[in-house]
């Protein structure tokens, strides 16, 4: 059959390698795994085509209760970097169908579909089919598929290939109360000389009014009054007419006449279409009989569609090979699906791009830092001729520094450290260092690697340490025990937010001991036995747990319980190769949090506000219970200090309150935006200031989301689409209350843990009534219905 040899049939969810021949169709179906690349939120099909070449692009979604959920999803479904169609269901057994018409103007195309947070998104078989690029033409733009109706059918089926050489679906449509059917066991165009080439099966039966002296008509109510249309009428006379009767028809729109005079040829097809698009609220067409015609108006087939921009600019297509081969010869388990830069709202993992040429995008930033990278650094960075900053420190890559990247004119930061590269610098690069042009860092720094070089580095030191006892056991004069000595050790150093910190062993006990910088020294210098017996009030099962200091001359420390699972940066972090915290952890982290802060601003007196909550602050147990910690910056409230106390600005940057920022003024609001960054990080497993030149704040990526109602894009993808959307919606209106500008419109410590408990009794109701499936059902095609691959 014509065309055949050049359609693609890809059966979404066939094993790999494999393939059949469909027995009705005689249409050959293969696997989609050599096509798919699979992501946490968008999946996409890449597909090798003819450049310039039209082509009709047909996705096909047959839910069919394919997981066990008897649950519809709903998702987005892209073209490449362009929105194509939101797709929905009207029941579990119904199935959904896009159909475009689209030039490609490279060798490949890219259909992605996008998790919106309601339900995984499945394809159940996508298929692209060339057409001649003399069929659908439009002024710009590209087509989506509106309505493709065989009129007056009599048979109610619907017909595609091989009865239509490209594959078209035509659905049977007819309207009983105001047309008639007529029909011919005649063949329409058996040459197939036209280029729309309307099947026989099409053509050989048509619609015509009941009332012979009545327009035929037919309506297209259209969401909004702006979308824009394209209409293709299909006519072909089916009666030998004798010398006297005649069929002359105008086309009428809304009222206004599109074509003059239609006289359709006998069983030969022509197409009348729109030249320019039609845009309307409702669109009607009617087919008005000549005064002069005998017979009414005929109608054998329509197609309508609307017109789509699928115009946004992409990455160039040097940059796109090159990050496509940089990530298959490392293997870079990242959300690298679909273009690497665009469209814009959809970040990349360590990928950062210019928006500034609205032609072609480029990649100008790299951080593949602490990937598991293995071999010889790739040529392929070479092709990224933009690049700026390009970071590869901490893996385990070898050999040595390729004089490639002197090539790379843009490059400004480099940064190779923490490998185990080989042999000299590149000249050039240590010249563009010497003279400020670039940023070159590659070899770890020297105290970092003996210490971390056999994993842990044992120490003997000796303290004064004061041990203390809850205050309930001991009168206010005793209430804390002390006593110097020389304590053996047994230490391990790492590096935290507060100066240094060491794991160690006193007495058979894990402790965590932290010695500030000498910048934190003189931040803490005053701490003194009445400071420390203020602190041993502070008691809450979600604060860590002090159980000595030391203070004398230059050496401090604060010792406290160790937790066994590190702070909670990490498990937060893209790169982290921790698992993946679920929705119903993460709220129980924020709960935690939060009920540590209400401890501190209501429960103690004179409250205390913490003054440096983020994420690297709130550290986790064996179980996952969150502790806050780090108490270096806490301010005390003196009782007659009113609603806010004048300080020093201290704090961590994207953490800082902005109005403490500009006004010096302290109170809890301040901790309560400090929290809300938190959350939004909890709920995004965004940092709270990207590591980009952009720098954008967690808050303000959340904002634009949320300006186009995609809740389910901020949260973390990683999530899949575990997790409650309602829950998700209420835990990001709380964070975005907390990180609110103006602190007397943020809410108190109270009301937070009053609403996450809202949010996380909403997700534990989800996952309680949840129905648990061992096995995916499948299902198999049936000859007597094969239209196309069912869900698999």
């Amino acid at each position: 059959m014509p065309g055949i040899i050049s359609f693609i049939s890809l059966d979404c969810g066939l094993p790999r390698n494999s393939s059949y021949t469909g027995p009705i169709l005689g249409i050959n179906y293969i696997s989609d795994a050599a096509f798919i690349d699979s992501g946490t939120r968008r999946n996409c099909y890449a597909a090798n085509i003819t450049r310039g070449t039209k082509y009709l692009i047909r996705a096909t979604f047959l839910y069919g209760n394919y997981d066990g959920q008897n649950k519809t999803p709903i998702f987005d479904l892209y073209f490449g970097v362009n929105f194509w169609d939101t797709v929905n269901f009207t029941s579990v057994i119904s199935s959904t169908i896009k159909d475009s018409i689209h030039i490609p103007s490279r060798d490949y195309v890219q259909v992605c579909l996008v998790n919106t947070g309601s339900g995984t998104p499945f394809i159940s078989a996508l298929e692209f089919r060339p057409l001649k690029n003399t069929t659908y033409v439009t002024q710009s733009g590209s087509l989506a598929l509106f309505f493709r109706v065989d009129a007056g059918s009599t048979s109610n089926q619907i017909y595609r290939y091989p009865l239509d050489v490209f594959d078209r679906l035509w659905v049977p449509y007819n309207d009983d109360n105001n047309w008639r059917t007529i029909n011919t066991s005649l063949t329409v165009d058996s040459q197939d000389h036209i280029d729309f080439q309307p099947p026989s099966v099409i053509m050989n039966t048509a619609a015509t009014p009941l009332n012979l002296s009545a327009p035929l008509e037919f309506y297209v109510e259209s969401p909004d009054k702006n979308t824009q249309y394209y209409v293709y009428m299909h006519f072909a006379e089916l009666v030998k007419l004798q010398p006297n009767p005649s069929r002359v028809f105008d086309i009428n729109f809304n009222g206004k006449r599109l074509y003059d005079a239609m006289s359709p040829p006998y069983l030969s097809s022509v197409t009348t279409y729109t030249t320019s698009a039609l845009s309307a609220k409702n669109l009607t067409f009617q087919l008005v009989k000549l005064q002069n015609s005998t017979l009414p108006p005929i109608l054998n087939a329509f197609e309508i569609y609307r017109l789509v921009d699928f115009s946004q600019p992409v990455t160039r297509q040097d940059d796109v090979d090159a990050i496509t081969n940089i990530k298959s010869s490392y293997g870079v388990n990242r959300n690298w699906q679909g273009d690497p830069c665009a469209p814009k709202l959809y970040s990349r993992a360590g990928l950062n791009c210019s928006y500034e040429d609205s032609e072609a995008l480029r990649n100008i930033s790299m951080d593949l830092s602490s990937s598991g990278l293995t071999g010889e650094i790739t040529p392929y960075i070479s092709s990224l001729t933009m690049l700026q900053s390009l970071d590869l420190s901490n893996n385990n890559l070898t050999g040595s520094v390729p004089n490639f990247l002197s090539r790379l004119e843009n490059l400004k930061i480099l940064n190779l450290k923490g490998n185990k590269l080989t042999g000299s610098v590149p000249a050039e690069l240590i010249e563009r260092s010497n003279s400020g042009l670039l940023s070159l860092s590659t070899k770890a720094d020297h105290s970092f690697h003996q210490l971390f070089a056999d994993g842990i580095v044992w120490e003997e030191i000796s303290l004064c340490i004061v041990f203390m006892q809850k205050e309930e056991q001991y009168s206010s004069s005793s209430g804390i025990i002390s006593w110097c000595v020389d304590c053996p050790v047994n230490w391990s150093r790492n590096l935290g937010g507060f100066g240094t910190v060491f794991y160690g062993i006193i007495d058979g006990t894990e402790v965590a001991v932290k010695m500030p910088s000498p910048h934190q020294f003189r931040v803490t210098n005053n701490l003194r036995p009445r400071h420390v017996q203020l602190l041993l009030k502070v008691y809450h099962r979600n604060l860590t747990s002090l159980v000595g200091y030391c203070n004398e001359d230059t050496n401090m420390a604060l010792i406290y319980e160790y937790m066994a699972n590190g702070n909670l940066e990490p498990h937060l972090s893209e790169d982290s190769i921790v698992n993946v915290l679920s929705w119903a952890g993460r709220l129980e982290i924020a709960m935690d949090a939060a009920r540590a802060l209400e401890y501190l601003h209501s429960g103690c007196k004179p409250p205390i506000i913490h003054r440096d909550v983020k994420t690297s602050n709130i550290l986790l147990a064996d179980n996952f219970q969150s502790k806050l910690a780090d108490f270096g910056l806490s301010r005390i409230f003196p009782k007659d200090a009113g609603t806010h106390v004048s300080t020093n600005v201290v704090g961590t940057a994207g953490y800082l309150d902005p109005e403490y920022y500009v006004t010096n003024w302290l109170n809890e609001k301040s901790d309560v935006y400090s929290f809300g960054v938190v959350l939004l990080e909890l709920i995004t497993g965004r940092p709270a200031i990207t590591r980009t030149e952009e720098r954008t704040h967690v808050s303000q990526w959340v904002s634009s989301m949320l300006s186009i109602g995609d809740v389910g894009g901020v949260v973390d993808p990683k999530l899949g689409s575990d997790f409650e959307i309602n829950s998700a919606w209420k835990a990001v209106e709380i964070a975005m209350a907390c990180v609110s500008p103006t602190s007397s419109r943020r809410p108190n410590m109270k009301q937070v843990v009053t609403e996450l408990k809202d949010c996380l009794d909403t997700e534990l109701a989800r996952i309680n009534t949840r129905a648990v499936t061992d096995s995916i059902k499948t299902f198999s095609i049936a000859a007597t219905t094969e239209l196309s691959p069912l869900a698999r």
